[in-house]
């Protein structure tokens, strides 16, 4: 048996949906499983999903306060009054930054941006930066991704006599800020139809709306900020990044060029996951560690050899970033092992002084990813006295709500159910820690602290070919809400399987099911090698991905992971080296078991857990799953006893053995024949000092004729007097069998046939038969 890492929750979709959109939409069976699991009904609402048009985008004027934000700006841009675009330091934020400096620029407007610092500023609206707008002469300013939770701020910015308006996508408080127009999709009184728009995608409606059409050459930059700010990817937002992909892929944007260049991208391959795992960390490490404005330039430049020169800067604070998260991650782990006791509900409140507030959202991401409790990751800052961190959560806990319930202790923080920022007095961090684990307990279940993978759908091995895979593009761009999809193949066989990698911690195997067979690779699962019996049924989760070498393309299984619902049966015999299947077995899950104290002492030596003497473990009550049985037992009853005393997920079958009478045999009636008239014939034969001679005489060994000679003795038919050998003259003819040594040789070599030697199915079949007899239930057993 091997147990699932995770919780497999799997979508089974209507056979006769999948059947009906496979042929009316002339699509594989992979993709028609995959939309019926994601809850398309009908061919029309799969047709509107599969072929998006401009329709799918709503009008800006939808969102409440827009007809005013239009006006604002044109009386301003003919007025020639200064405006300022307040954007924020996250690739969503200099993205939306991006997207209304061009448009702005493009109507002629007098613009100019700011983006805050992170360090000195914080999140949101900064009063430093809006005295310093005030000073350069801005009447205007438009907030981007930003602005909604900035109330005291953006008060500050009205007394000076600047007009605010507040554009955002951000979870809004019970209090809005006093700004002149707020546009926000989800506002409880929005009319807008689509709630879930990323910061950027709320700036371009606002472009829509001031240049009175759909500003396409934009929608890269909306693509960008879209992913990377982990949005829904539903609705208008999977246009927006469908046709930004496409864009890209065809681009004229040096800063497009610049940014695959240094992440070794080629530019027709670019998909979502270029932009959330390649470009999307770039652009966020220039604010993570300062300045962001490089961001901003880069997609306003022009300049091929001036946007190179910022990706390159971009692609080096992302080394930088990355050191640093690996640091801090080490030392919150350190923190977490030594200072925590997550044996139940809770939340992980971790700080030090002087980590880098800029990356603590990787490093709660990280810390969820480990533990999968919700994370908060502080930065202390002793000279101001204050916490300031970041927050990651899990299902079931919505960050923002919790905080929220804090409000007291923790004055400034925002954000969204699985994701939020926080500044806090360094006093109340202790309080903060205590609070929210009193409501993680409240809140959460001990099953939602196993973390859940949701597969779409099961696959037949057959059903899983390169054409099948390539159509799946077909259901892109995955994201937020429309995740990648995560198959399953259920009871599959393993037809070979070898570890690979230098460190031979990665796992290649080949699974079949029927006359269909599929390549399967686990990175980091080299322990399933030795963790799969052959001839088990394995169900694995994973994606499917088609492998290109030389030219040929082949599918190809990643697994993400594994499970078996059966006991198994491993087969160690005949390896002597116990240091070479030892490693392979887990020490903590199981119990070693011999059936003779000579088999004790022989492993001593060799084994450094304790080995149980058969006859003494039966009188233990042991929560073993595993169980190792280093030797043969003596009768075949006893094993029976092994199986009765638990019912073992994994049994190691060594059978260790000194000497093997199974392949000495037993001696055949001829030679006892020949042997007891040899006997006749002399009436007393000295055998210790004669056998050499008579074994070689007859070429059977000296252990046969001393075998021979006790059978005769149990037997009577001979005794032994002065160390000679004495014949009876009085003998009861007898057959060989009654001779005790003979029974338990005999019963040796049948059981050695059955165990030691068997073949491994016939060995697995013969553990099955007596297993299947405990399952029964007792008062059926008689009928067996």
């Amino acid at each position: 048996m091997i147990q699932s890492k995770k919780r497999w929750r799997i979508s089974r979709p209507n056979d006769h949906l999948v059947s009906l959109f496979e042929n009316e939409l002339i699509i594989p069976r992979v993709c028609a499983k995959v939309l019926v699991s994601r809850g398309f009904q009908s061919i029309q609402e799969a047709q509107n999903f599969l072929n998006l048009t401009e329709e799918n985008i709503h009008s800006p004027f939808l969102l409440n306060g827009m007809d005013q934000l239009v006006e604002r700006v044109h009386r301003a841009i003919e007025n020639q009054e200064r405006i300022m675009v307040y954007g924020d330091y996250d690739a969503d934020g200099i993205t939306s930054t991006t997207v209304l400096m061009k448009t702005l620029l493009s109507m002629g407007a007098d613009v100019l941006y700011k983006i805050p610092n992170r360090f000195i500023d914080g999140y949101g609206p900064s009063e430093r930066l809006f005295q310093e707008a005030f000073e350069e002469g801005v009447q205007l300013i438009i907030t981007v991704d930003n602005g909604i939770s900035g109330l005291k701020q953006i008060q500050f910015a009205k007394d000076l006599g600047m007009d605010v308006i507040v554009t955002d996508h951000h979870e809004p408080g019970e209090e809005l800020p006093v700004a002149d127009i707020i546009i926000h999709p989800g506002l409880e009184n929005s009319t807008y139809p689509f709630p879930h728009l990323a910061g950027v995608g709320v700036a371009f409606k606002v472009a829509h709306a001031l240049i009175g059409e759909i500003p396409e050459e934009l929608l890269d930059l909306v693509a960008i900020g879209t992913i990377a700010d982990l949005v829904s990817l539903t609705d208008e937002n999977r246009y927006f990044v469908q046709r930004g992909i496409h864009q890209m892929k065809r681009t004229k944007s040096v800063a497009i060029e610049a940014l695959s260049n240094v992440s070794g991208v080629e530019i027709p391959t670019i998909n979502e996951e270029t932009v959330g795992f390649m470009f999307g960390p770039r652009i966020n490490a220039v604010g993570r560690l300062g300045d962001a404005t490089p961001g901003v330039e880069l997609f306003l430049t022009d300049d091929r050899t001036h946007a190179l020169s910022i990706a390159n800067m971009l692609n080096e604070k992302n080394k930088e970033r990355q050191a640093i998260v690996k640091k801090i991650t080490d030392e919150a782990t350190e923190i977490i092992e030594q200072e925590y006791r997550l044996d139940g509900p809770s939340v992980i409140v971790v700080g030090k002084k002087d980590w880098n507030p800029g990356v603590l959202g990787i490093v709660a991401s990280k810390l969820v990813e480990k533990y999968y409790l919700p994370a908060i990751v502080l930065g202390f800052d002793n000279e101001k006295q204050v916490a300031k961190g970041s927050a990651r959560s899990i299902d079931g806990f919505h960050m923002y709500k919790e905080i929220a319930k804090n409000n007291d202790i923790v004055p400034h923080f925002g954000g969204h159910p699985m994701a939020a920022g926080m500044t806090l007095p360094l006093e109340n961090v202790d309080l903060f820690r205590n609070r929210l684990e009193g409501q993680a307990k409240e809140c959460l279940t001990e099953e939602q602290l196993i973390p859940v993978i949701s597969i779409d759908v099961p696959l037949e091995v057959h059903e899983i070919t390169t054409d099948s895979i390539e159509s799946l593009q077909k259901l892109a761009p995955f994201g937020m809400d429309f995740a990648k999809p995560i198959y399953c193949i259920e009871d599959v066989e393993i037809s070979s399987m070898r570890k690979i990698g230098s460190a031979q911690n990665h796992v290649k195997m080949e699974i079949s099911q029927g006359s269909s067979s599929l390549d399967a690779i686990g990175f980091g699962r080299g322990e399933l090698a030795d963790e799969i019996a052959p001839a088990t049924k394995v169900s694995f989760v994973g994606d499917i991905q088609i492998n290109e070498w030389n030219g040929r393309k082949k599918p190809q299984l990643m697994i993400h992971d594994a499970k078996v619902n059966e006991w198994q049966l491993f087969d160690i015999r005949g390896i002597r080296q116990v240091n070479r299947w030892l490693p392979n077995i887990h020490a903590e899950k199981t119990v070693f078991i011999a059936f003779n104290e000579a088999t004790i002492t022989h492993f001593s030596s060799l084994i450094q857990e304790k080995v149980w003497l058969f006859s003494e473990l039966m009188e233990q009550k042991i929560t073993y799953d595993y169980v190792v049985i280093l030797d043969l037992p003596p009768d075949e009853m006893l094993l029976k006893q092994v199986l009765e005393y638990h019912d073992w997920s994994r049994i190691y079958v060594h059978f260790y053995a000194s000497e093997s009478t199974y392949f000495e045999g037993l001696p055949t009636r001829e030679q006892f024949k020949w042997y007891y008239s040899f006997l006749v014939k002399r009436k007393t034969f000295a055998l210790k000092q004669h056998v050499h001679e008579l074994s070689k005489h007859t070429g059977w060994s000296q252990k046969t004729f001393n075998f021979m000679s006790k059978v005769f003795f149990e037997l009577s038919f001979v005794k032994i007097e002065g160390g000679m050998l004495v014949l009876n003259d009085s003998v009861v003819k007898t057959e060989l069998s009654e001779a005790p040594s003979y029974k338990q040789r005999a019963q040796q070599i049948e059981l050695e046939q059955k165990l030691l030697y068997a073949p491994y199915i016939e060995l697995k079949q013969w553990f099955e038969e007596r297993k299947a007899v405990q399952t029964v239930p007792e008062e059926e057993q008689t009928w067996i």
